[in-house]
């Protein structure tokens, strides 16, 4: 075993705002304000978990801090600063959990901190994750110092539920609201990781592993991590859809033949191979209606861009949703979301999902129903 195995999460953690994924708008403002020294002294840093938060509050922490920045405005890595920072050594930047310090003690020791000036270099940053977790006391010892901070002071405050923050927190901090990564860019820093770590991964299964992380870079690599180890160093789609336990789009192909074709008994049997798989009922049909928006922006090339599955399979999707007409897949999808509100409340889950293929079936039958395989 290795000892010195560190998750990607961490070992890729960005460490310069040029590496940080699928936030080039918002990193490029920052350094141009780090840039022409116009800096706030409170943020505040909104958005889902994993899309690089915290990572972008230490990369700012460092480079306002760094003694000889380089000509695009990042930390050098090599002043006495930067290195005291990467060694996570540095009295200039204090990180505080407020989901397990939110007390008016722990602000109050905090707010005394705040008042001791840097030893070296020119600011003291104050990360605070999770900020809307403070209790209302803690909040209003906060406010003050939020206020009017001394100024070597920077607060960063960092949050994932941004409407639960005080309105007199955020009138007083600059915000800055952090994107869902996007499935190709985390697919690009995927393929990235996989290089550096002599990984071979088709490309087919490193989008299946950005689908699953539903916009978060760190879930992303934690799922990559896993799928590794599974694959033993060489992911195949095949290998992420059986550890990750993902139905094959495959099943929602075959499914959907039948369906156009108004074939119950074959939509039914389908059905019946899924869930002898082991596959959760609402699972199914969630990624059913899934499937079938899929075909709906794939009739269009100007909603193509909708697509976020891998390229190799848009041309079968293309083919599939050119034997859809638009109406059909609008009465589908709404078919099957009405199944998947009524699914918790109903006693017999199978007949649900089987009366919804039945209803599926039968769009079919009318005369605008599905465009015929020879149309």
């Amino acid at each position: 075993m290795d000892n010195n195995y560190i998750v990607s999460a961490r070992k890729y953690r960005p460490s310069t705002f040029q590496s940080v994924v699928g936030q080039k708008a918002l990193t490029a403002t920052l350094k141009n304000a780090i840039a022409a020294n116009k800096l706030a002294h409170a943020y505040l840093f909104c958005g889902p978990r994993g899309v690089g938060k915290t990572s972008c509050a230490r990369i700012f922490a460092k480079t306002i801090n760094c003694l000889s920045p380089t000509p695009e405005g990042e930390a050098c890595n090599a002043c006495e600063s930067c290195v005291a920072f990467n060694e996570q050594r540095s009295y200039n930047i204090r990180e505080l959990d407020a989901a397990s310090n939110n007390s008016v003690d722990d602000i109050r020791t905090l707010i005394e901190e705040v008042r001791i000036p840097p030893a070296l270099g020119k600011y003291k940053v104050f990360i605070i994750d999770e900020v809307h977790m403070l209790s209302a006391a803690a909040f209003n010892a906060f406010l003050k110092t939020l206020e009017e901070p001394p100024q070597h002071a920077v607060f960063i405050l960092a949050t994932t539920e941004r409407h639960k923050v005080l309105p007199t927190i955020l009138s007083r901090c600059q915000v800055y609201d952090f994107a869902r990564i996007s499935v190709d860019d985390m697919v690009e820093h995927l393929a990235y990781v996989a290089g550096q770590e002599g990984i071979t991964a088709e490309p087919e299964s490193l989008n299946v592993i950005a689908q699953k992380a539903d916009g978060g870079m760190r879930d992303a690599l934690s799922i990559f991590d896993q799928a590794a180890s599974y694959a033993n160093g060489h992911i195949t789609y095949r290998s992420v859809i059986d550890n990750l336990n993902i139905l094959d789009y495959d099943y929602y192909f075959r499914l959907t033949e039948a369906l156009l074709d108004g074939e119950v008994r074959e939509s039914m049997l389908v059905l019946n191979e899924i869930l002898g798989k082991g596959f959760d009922g609402q699972n199914v049909i969630t990624g059913l209606a899934g499937h079938f928006r899929d075909l709906l922006v794939c009739r269009d090339p100007s909603t193509l861009v909708l697509f976020e599955r891998g390229a190799s399979v848009r041309e079968r999707y293309k083919e599939m949703a050119a034997r859809c007409s638009e109406a059909w897949l609008y009465a589908a999808i709404e078919l099957a979301n009405r199944c998947d509100l009524d699914f918790r409340l109903s006693r017999n889950k199978r007949l649900l999902l089987e009366l919804t293929l039945i209803q599926i079936c039968q769009i079919g039958q009318s005369p605008e129903g599905a465009v015929k395989k020879n149309a």
